[in-house]
């Protein structure tokens, strides 16, 4: 844990598991990645119905910050039809108090993601990118946040990694200024408690587990990490900081206890609430769900095909390894185009779950695919299609989306080697041949972006 971080200062506040007694408390409802606003057959069930009736219930018993790490506008299938639309009136329905840009909240561009701002009763951060044609934070954010929480003051940040901001096929890196997320934590966190003072700074970010470690680790002023991005629900403990990522899907939210006691230390509980059939779904949002799986209309349950076998497209999975499913849509991509290779990022796939055997609709493909890109074939040399392959295994064990599902080729690879040197070159075939660095005019298909 930790592994990687390149500084190691010591901050101290404690964080034990048990429900600590005393001190000035606040209580925080937290959540990320929400994409699917229609229940899933599986337990938990999850759905926006019945996420909005638990926030609801655990509002009436007790006052908390609701806040919200990112990414919900898109991929979905509803999205895909929708622009994120359908997503505004349940976030609105969560009483937000603050949340943070996600990668795929730019998904249809600024100009959209303006207009889907506009309709929220809440204020989005974005701290450390500046958009250099406004001179104002991307997606016009804001730089940072003072809440009330009875007598306390918690100053919020809204945090985010490069690694995703250079994959934005809506924006350019050379539109944007970045700023590292530990530099700009330690100025705005000083800014909160030494101009406004505060007394907790919450830093709302929206990176990968190791990029929260590094903050955790480095920043000097910050109190408490809650993330997005990653998908598994977790909780860490670095540097005596807690770090928590909150699932996804409307499927699992925290409730988050902070107590700072008479020598201003700072004790932290989790609680992890998992969001099953039993509980009853919000009458309004249920309608509004409704409403939009009646627009969706019948051709979702159009049966396209019939499987024998488990279909596996867990992010645990198809981001670590290739399956069933990912071999499936890379042969038929292979095919469709004559290509040699076809390479699908994992990222793609977001339907998290394994499909049962037995008939498969169009809605299980769009949950699966819901991102609207094309596919590109292109030529290239031997030792360049090994250098895309460096790329996809360049992360692992992280459950990054780049990771590749594959057809055509085949490969072994040592995941102790430094990236870019962990394809063992001898594994590689394409074809059932040994791969020809020097060979031009490979046909290499590819998810566009």
């Amino acid at each position: 844990m930790g592994s990687g971080i390149s500084c190691n200062p010591q901050h101290e506040r404690s964080s034990p598991t048990s429900q600590p007694d005393g001190g000035r408390v606040v209580k925080i409802i937290h959540f990320n990645d929400v994409y699917n606003i229609e229940a899933r057959d599986q337990e938990p069930v999850g759905g926006a119905a019945r996420f909005v009736q638990k926030i609801s219930d655990i509002l009436a018993e007790e006052e908390m910050l609701v806040i919200f790490s990112g990414d919900a506008f898109n991929p979905s299938p509803m999205s895909t039809m929708f622009k994120g639309v359908q997503m505004v009136p349940v976030l609105n329905a969560c009483n937000i108090a603050a949340a943070v840009y996600g990668n795929h909240d730019f998904d249809f561009g600024l100009d959209d993601l303006m207009e889907l701002k506009s309709s929220c009763n809440f204020p989005w951060l974005m701290t450390n990118v500046i958009d250099k044609e406004t001179d104002r934070p991307l997606g016009d954010g804001m730089e940072y946040l003072v809440l009330q929480y009875k007598d306390i003051k918690v100053g919020v940040l809204g945090l985010v990694e490069s690694g995703w901001m250079e994959t934005l096929s809506t924006i350019e890196m050379s539109e944007i200024e970045y700023q590292d997320y530990v530099e700009a934590a330690d100025h705005y966190g000083s800014i909160l408690k030494e101009e406004h003072g505060v007394d907790l700074v919450v830093a709302l970010t929206h990176m990968r587990w190791n990029n929260d470690r590094r903050l955790a680790a480095c920043a000097k002023h910050v109190d408490l990490i809650l993330g997005g991005h990653d998908h598994n629900y977790g909780v860490e403990q670095v540097n005596n900081r807690t770090i928590i990522k909150s699932g996804t899907d409307f499927r699992e939210l925290s409730k988050v206890t902070l107590v700072i006691d008479s020598e201003n230390k700072v004790k932290t509980v989790v609680e992890k609430v998992i969001i099953t059939s039993e509980i009853p779904e919000n009458e309004n949002i249920q309608l509004h769900v409704a409403d939009y799986q009646e627009k969706v209309g019948a051709q979702m349950d159009k049966i396209i095909g019939e499987f024998g076998v488990p279909l596996e497209t867990r992010f645990s999975e198809v981001r670590t390894e290739e399956t069933n499913m990912g071999n499936f849509i890379t042969d038929v991509m292979r095919v469709a185009l004559r290509a040699d290779v076809a390479i699908l990022n994992s990222g793609t796939m977001r339907s998290d779950c394994i499909f049962p055997p037995g008939k498969f609709r169009m809605r299980d493909l769009s949950a699966i695919l819901p991102i609207m890109d094309e596919l590109l074939l292109l030529e290239c040399t031997g030792s360049q299609l090994l250098k895309a392959l460096e790329n996809g295994v360049s992360k692992y064990p992280e459950l990054e989306g780049r990771f590749p599902q594959l057809s055509g080729v085949q490969f072994q690879f040592e995941p102790k080697r430094e990236p870019g040197n962990r394809i063992l070159q001898d594994s590689v075939y394409v074809l059932a041949e040994p791969l020809d660095l020097q060979r031009v005019g490979f046909k290499l298909l590819s998810r566009g972006v």
